[in-house]
């Protein structure tokens, strides 16, 4: 007899602990190992409307993406933490040195512990 294990919020609300624990952190490389190998990353913001959003494939896009921002000097804060079995949101507020904030509202598809699926929505001070 083969036991399946299910997805449970508690597993989803542990992944999303991390990730922002990560984010926090301004650790690329932990919030990259967060993301399933073939795991997409599409991004909506003033640049990128939903007609033509950028999207992140693969885990060495989406890491370097990351690196980029981690190596922005902002500060980050994660909050409106939600997880389902399947799924997590959440808001980030990020802070560059100047004043200038960014919010970002993210929802991503979760399977076997890892993102698979995630969109972003960025916007910015003026």
């Amino acid at each position: 007899m083969t036991t399946t294990t299910q997805p449970t919020t508690t597993t989803t609300a542990a992944l999303l602990d991390s990730l922002a624990a990560a984010i926090e952190a301004n650790d690329a490389s932990t919030i990259a190992a967060h993301y399933a190998p073939g795991a997409t990353l599409s991004l909506l913001d003033r640049d990128h409307p939903p007609a033509d959003p950028a999207i992140l494939a693969g885990t060495d896009e989406i890491d370097a993406y990351f690196r980029d921002i981690c190596g922005r000097n902002l500060g980050h804060r994660v909050a409106d933490r939600v997880a389902a079995p399947d799924r997590i949101a959440f808001t980030q507020h990020c802070r560059y040195p100047n004043g200038q904030r960014v919010v970002c509202i993210a929802v991503a598809r979760v399977k076997e512990g890892l993102i698979v699926d995630q969109t972003a929505v960025q916007v910015w001070d003026a």
